[in-house]
């Protein structure tokens, strides 16, 4: 299968939205499509939670603080931060997840995290692999800097500049066979840590620490068990009957380059990680 590279460069078109986005003449959505099974999430995504113990070592939670833990999921690492001593209350805006949440005994509620209700509450605030979801960011950073105390911090990770550039590049190149532009149906925003820094320092936040994390990750359940999982927003505007066969597409253009020699799917993902403090 040959790729048509005049499918997926960037033209002249295009220019770029608050968050950073590259765009075409079509706006683009804020708010995913993608619906979240905790039992699929579990089975295929087991990894994100686990790979996430780097950003909770930069939390250090303490005993005795109030944590909100934004996009909290089916709240594994919620539990990691409660069993720390924090007092934290989960917030996600797929309710399968938050039920997932609740049955670990946890407080976690259905919120979206550009609607953050919380005043001067939180002596942090923690997000893993979940703001890359969440457009308008500075909506988003509004709702921290008034969940947080004054001195409070703000710690995460989530998808940076080129995070799964070779998937985004086959869902182009197969979307556009298509007559869809794969950029317009993206959910998702990957920021440079130059980028975010400024919307946090816009924000009224100090940045303490921030920076790219290349992270090469093996995909336990494959390439089409994670893209059944995130990537709904994109094969969801096709026919169903010509979804799968689309699925396949991708899968069959990213072998030679995310297989490896033992079969195992590697995505290539890179991840921006920071450690904030409000301002005032």
């Amino acid at each position: 299968m040959v790729l048509d590279f005049s499918l997926i460069c960037c033209r002249s078109s295009c220019r770029m939205d608050g968050d950073g986005i590259a765009r075409g003449d079509l706006s683009m959505g804020q708010n995913s499509r993608q619906h979240w099974s905790a039992a699929r999430y579990a089975e295929a995504a087991h990894f994100v939670p686990a790979l996430g113990l780097p950003v909770l070592e930069l939390l250090m939670p303490a005993a005795g603080e109030h944590i909100l833990d934004l996009g909290c999921g089916d709240g594994v690492l919620t539990e990691k931060i409660a069993a720390a001593g924090a007092t934290v209350v989960g917030v996600d805006a797929a309710p399968d997840m938050v039920a997932a949440a609740r049955a670990r005994g946890l407080d976690a509620r259905v919120m979206a995290g550009q609607e953050l209700t919380f005043d001067h509450e939180f002596d942090a605030v923690f997000s893993n692999a979940a703001l890359h979801w969440m457009r308008p960011a500075e909506k988003v950073l509004a709702g921290v800097h008034r969940a947080l105390k004054p001195g409070g911090r703000f710690v995460g990770e989530m998808g940076g500049h080129n995070n799964t550039a070779a998937i985004m590049v086959a869902l182009r190149a197969v979307l556009a066979r298509r007559g869809l532009e794969a950029r317009q149906l993206s959910p998702w925003w990957f920021p440079s840590a130059d980028a975010y820094r400024a919307k946090l320092e816009t924000a009224e936040f100090t940045v303490d620490d921030i920076h790219i994390v290349p992270r090469p990750t093996p995909l336990p359940a494959g390439l089409e068990a994670w893209l059944d999982t995130f990537t709904e927003d994109f094969f969801g505007a096709l026919p169903p009957s010509e979804r799968m066969p689309a699925r396949t597409e991708v899968a069959d253009l990213l072998c030679p380059i995310l297989m490896d020699e033992t079969g195992t799917w590697i995505a290539d993902y890179v991840r921006l990680r920071f450690r904030a403090t409000r301002a005032c």
